[in-house]
């Protein structure tokens, strides 16, 4: 499958974008895992024009991780073409534009997924800023605002018609958060459209090798997203991909082997970042993988692992306290 001229092999596995979570050492594990594209962190287009630190060294690509994409959200038309031309600048595989995040500090404003409430202004800045980029452009979004306004299908056309070079559909409305069940079948509708010749990437309650599988055999999407089902564990695209390749399960790894996968993405993150916000990165990877689950009275541990502030503690408690507990 190819975006533009960005050749992703058969049945693409690709890292969403996640605030605090998909940064580059996180990417740089994915891809090593076997995700066949990963995305950035969101990136705020105001907080770029204004040459906000933050927001600047989120575009930061390591070569190993390509390729990649960055993403990008704001609400104005001329700050979002401004913003693309820095973007596109440093020299990503694509520039992702944001129309589906739907927390409150985003879309309340009117971002992410509150373009959906508007869209109008959505096609005028996804026009702007396909002129604007020097790479191809994509976009990620929902169904709808709510369920009296499910859009996507001629929403799918208009953007294409703008000339994006992909679609990203999250099967939920922004009224559902990340509630109930995603819904595939309109993700589907968007893909059967004769008129449709983009790649279409389905998103959304992809868990497992076999609901990745199904993705694939049973909506004819083109490529699957990723996103909360990697956080603390990466090795999830390996899984995936080993299945889709050889229809089976891939052979178990142990979890000792996954917590030093852990431990390499927490040194990765202090080397990049610092060693508090590397720390601040890596705890909720701590908090959510599964290698900890099932550990008999395990929550004084846990505790006391996600309250470490430097790294000689928590890498002590992670090979001298909870490693064995794992033998």
């Amino acid at each position: 499958m190819k975006i533009a001229q960005i050749d992703l092999g058969e049945k693409p596995l690709l890292l969403a974008p996640m605030e605090d979570v998909s940064d580059s050492a996180f990417r740089l594990l994915c891809r090593g895992f076997g995700a066949s594209m990963v995305y950035s962190e969101f990136i705020s287009a105001d907080a770029l024009i204004r040459s906000v630190k933050g927001a600047c060294n989120k575009l930061f690509i390591h070569p190993e991780e390509r390729p990649s994409v960055i993403q990008i959200y704001g609400r104005d038309v001329a700050t979002m073409a401004e913003a693309a031309q820095i973007a596109s600048a440093t020299g990503p595989e694509l520039l992702d534009l944001n129309f589906g995040c739907p927390v409150k500090r985003v879309a309340g404003k009117g971002a992410g997924s509150g373009m959906l409430k508007d869209i109008p202004l959505m096609l005028e800045i996804t026009s702007a800023v396909v002129k604007a980029s020097s790479v191809p452009v994509t976009v990620k979004t929902r169904l709808g605002w709510d369920h009296q306004s499910i859009v996507i299908e001629e929403l799918s056309e208009a953007l294409q018609d703008c000339g994006i070079a992909a679609l990203t559909i999250h099967g939920r409305t922004r009224s559902d958060m990340y509630t109930g069940q995603a819904k595939w079948d309109y993700i589907a509708k968007v893909k059967n459209n004769p008129r449709m010749h983009i790649p279409i990437i389905g998103n959304g309650d992809i868990t497992t090798p076999e609901e990745a599988w199904e993705a694939f055999e049973r909506y004819g999407v083109d490529a699957v997203m990723v996103g909360r089902a990697s956080i603390g564990k990466p090795w999830v695209f390996e899984e995936m991909r080993y299945f889709l390749d050889h229809k089976k399960a891939f052979p178990p790894k142990s979890a000792l082997e996954r917590l030093e996968t852990l431990i390499t993405m927490i040194q990765n993150n202090i080397e990049k970042l610092d060693e508090r916000r590397g720390i601040l990165h890596s705890r909720r990877h701590l908090a959510t993988t599964p290698i900890f689950k099932g550990i008999a009275n395990f929550r004084p541990l846990r505790i006391r692992m996600l309250q470490a502030t430097t790294m000689e503690d928590l890498l002590n408690i992670l090979r001298q306290d909870v490693a064995p507990l794992l033998e």
